[in-house]
């Protein structure tokens, strides 16, 4: 079923917020959101999300890249599936992203739209994305995600208390503090699921020295623990002396880059971010390839409700032991936009069976946070 694409449009949303969000490299002060909303030449519209989280004038950039680079190469023109839209675009701007050197921002917005047609599509389909994509129930494990450093015990306890019965930490803020946070979240949360996230934040010597300081809380994973530029033979040499799993994958911005963490066998838990990369026509096939290889498929998320039903679905629709990532953080942006994974039950959401994403934003009611459109 073709599609014929009418309009383009960017929705740049920013969500005050009262406690920062940290992390070893910086510190998100409000929660920034771009929408984008593709619609055909018969009235069907489709919803994706681009990451924008840094730097702060981020979401306004990405935003004005898909009007003015991206929603001319789209609008007017037949495409015969998402995918075909998402070779084309990318290959139509593979000059501009050297010449600008902004192949990052640039992949970003190509992910965000690549959502929104494969949304645009299951509508039309009549069919939940999930479902369309090859999975068989629309139930996902979730955890709660981004734990910050300051007493991370009292939001633990809060999302158990919702449902949630897995954890992740956010670590590199120095070995005593780090450790302070883990004897308190085990307190709180006895013996549930709980991981941890450095960042990027060390060396190899520091993080094998962490790996080792950590060995008592029996940790799911440890995440970033390098710098993902890092050679994987500075990851394989940590893998072998580490106690639990190492995860990345958020950074990786081609299938080759996937294709090297997984040969390097370094990685037990890959975590590709579909809107920092790939959307589903990328990232499907890259999550099929870590299962096949025997590790864990986690989709990696931190953004508003659009991107993580994004997430959800594609971790449906591939399967596997995985576990969505959901941000614990206080976001107005994720909370009016995320529909079913507002409800946690027992640690799993159930995405429904509505068609495509499952919701499209009430604009009416982000309208508040709106500063570009």
């Amino acid at each position: 079923m073709s599609l014929t694409i009418e309009s383009v449009e960017t929705f740049v949303y920013r969500a005050p917020i009262d406690t920062p969000v940290q992390t070893s490299f910086g510190i998100m002060r409000d929660r920034p959101a771009v929408f984008v909303r593709v619609t055909d030449t018969e009235g069907v519209q489709g919803w994706g999300e681009v990451w924008c989280n840094f730097p702060t004038v981020g979401a306004e950039h990405r935003a004005r890249l898909v009007d003015s680079v991206f929603a001319p190469l789209l609008v007017g023109k037949t495409w015969v599936s998402p995918e075909y839209a998402f070779r084309d675009l990318t290959a139509g701007t593979e000059v501009l992203a050297i010449q600008a050197a902004e192949s990052g921002p640039i992949a970003q917005c190509i992910a965000g739209l690549d959502i929104a047609m494969w949304d645009l599509h299951a509508r039309r389909m009549n069919q939940p994305l999930w479902q369309l994509l090859g999975g068989t129930s629309p139930v996902v494990p979730v955890y709660a995600s981004g734990l910050n450093p300051t007493a991370p015990e009292r939001l633990a306890a809060r999302k158990r208390s919702e449902g949630y019965r897995a954890f992740k930490l956010k670590v590199g803020f120095g070995r005593e503090r780090d450790l302070t946070n883990l004897k308190a979240l085990r307190s709180v949360i006895g013996d549930l699921a709980l991981m941890v996230d450095a960042n990027q934040a060390w060396d190899l010597g520091t993080a094998t020295e962490m790996a080792a300081a950590f060995v008592d809380f029996d940790l799911g994973w440890l995440e970033e623990p390098l710098r993902a530029d890092r050679p994987w033979s500075e990851w394989q040499q940590l893998a072998r002396t580490s106690a639990f799993a190492l995860a990345a994958g958020e950074n990786m911005a081609a299938a080759s880059s996937f294709d090297a963490a997984l040969e390097s066998k370094a990685l037990g838990v890959v975590q590709p971010d579909l809107a920092k990369w790939g959307g589903f026509t990328g990232c499907l096939p890259v999550a099929k390839n870590i299962l096949s290889h025997r590790a864990r498929f986690c989709p990696h998320f931190l953004g508003a409700g659009i991107g993580l039903l994004a997430s959800a679905h594609l971790l449906a629709a591939v399967g596997g032991n995985g576990m969505l990532e959901i941000d614990a953080n206080d976001n107005a942006l994720r909370t009016l936009t995320c529909g079913p994974l507002a409800s946690i039950l027992e640690g799993r959401a159930s995405l429904g069976t509505a068609p495509g994403l499952g919701l499209a934003p009430d604009q009416q009611t982000l309208s508040e946070f709106l500063v570009a459109h």
